[in-house]
């Protein structure tokens, strides 16, 4: 299991507290997407496992943490999405919690893994409720979430929130360029596009969607001069919400840039596009552009089975009236 660098001061942070006998039961995790969280909570488990533990580190030898090591340790508990869904739903959640009042396999901790917890059903987040009340003996659960506010409030109150800062900008940088071969702009771009996640941005510039922005941003530049529903093949696809969150960006790019905070922008690969961006589109219409633009986002987002190819055909429609005004 691969570790990051930027996970040391929250791993240690857990750990010194399990060490201290202050170690919360439910422990909940604030972090981006693409922060290494799953990888800070599995370490922290083998730790608690660990027959042999040697200060704050598992001694990777004995049984248990050969078990962690290899994914199949018996008291390991994920919960996870139902198949076919985007949620996690009560079955999921009692076939769990029926398994935390039985005798650990191994004799040692119980643990429970729960990623995204905002997609549990209402039902689901009742159920983990009771037993976060009263949870068995040497049981301890890790929650993660972006937004702790998506979560129901009172399972937020029966946990320690933890949030996992985002390392330094240039730490980061660094870090990217020694696992990937690209020029700095690129680099810095997928950085900040990613919010600063550093696994985030080396997916964005290792995998295919880094040729889909470069091309969004390539059509964008061309239909800027008349024929905005040119976009629509570009913008009509499978990663249409990422796509749109593409445009997003240059157009926040453009207003950062309009009033002098150019060293701000995240799009620092297309400079000439986000200048061409302020030249052709006043303040107010860049301000009314972003606000439909992120409307057409959220209900893409939002509305399931909504057509999509309808819905940007719309607002490209919409936005090439405006620009002609």
């Amino acid at each position: 299991m691969r570790w990051y660098p930027w996970l040391n001061s929250s791993y240690h942070t857990i750990i010194t507290q399990h060490i201290a006998h202050r170690g919360h039961h439910a422990l909940l995790i604030q972090a981006l997407p693409g922060m290494g969280v799953e990888i800070l909570i599995r370490e922290v488990a083998r730790w608690l496992m660990c027959y042999d533990r040697q200060g704050v580190k598992s001694c990777g030898q004995c049984h248990s943490c050969g078990l962690m090591l290899s994914g199949t340790h018996p008291d390991m508990h994920k919960i996870e999405i139902q198949k076919n869904t985007n949620t996690i739903g009560i079955d999921i959640a009692r076939g769990v919690i029926a398994k935390l009042y039985q005798h650990s396999h191994l004799g040692g901790a119980k643990i429970v893994l729960l990623l995204d917890a905002y997609k549990l059903t209402e039902s689901a987040a009742h159920a983990l409720l009771k037993t976060l009340e009263e949870p068995s003996s040497n049981t301890w659960f890790f929650l993660t979430v972006h937004d702790p506010s998506y979560l129901l409030m009172t399972l937020r109150s029966r946990c320690l929130l933890l949030k996992l800062p985002i390392p330094d900008e240039a730490f980061s940088l660094h870090w990217i360029k020694q696992q990937h071969s690209s020029e700095h702009n690129g680099c810095h771009t997928a950085l900040r596009l990613s919010s600063g996640a550093p696994l985030e941005a080396l997916e964005l510039l290792t995998g295919s969607s880094w040729k889909q922005r470069l091309l969004v941003c390539s059509r964008l530049s061309e239909a800027l001069h008349g024929d905005l529903l040119s976009l629509l093949p570009v913008l009509n696809d499978n990663n249409a919400i990422k796509r749109i969150n593409w445009l997003c960006s240059l157009l926040i790019d453009a207003e950062k840039y309009r009033k002098g905070a150019g060293e701000f922008v995240s799009n620092l690969d297309n400079l000439p596009l986000i200048i061409k961006i302020v030249r052709l589109l006043s303040s107010p219409m860049l301000h009314e552009s972003l606000d439909t633009w992120t409307r057409c986002y959220k209900r893409l987002l939002t509305i399931e089975g909504v057509n999509s190819e309808l819905l940007l055909t719309e607002q490209l429609l919409r936005w090439e009236r405006a620009l002609k005004k």
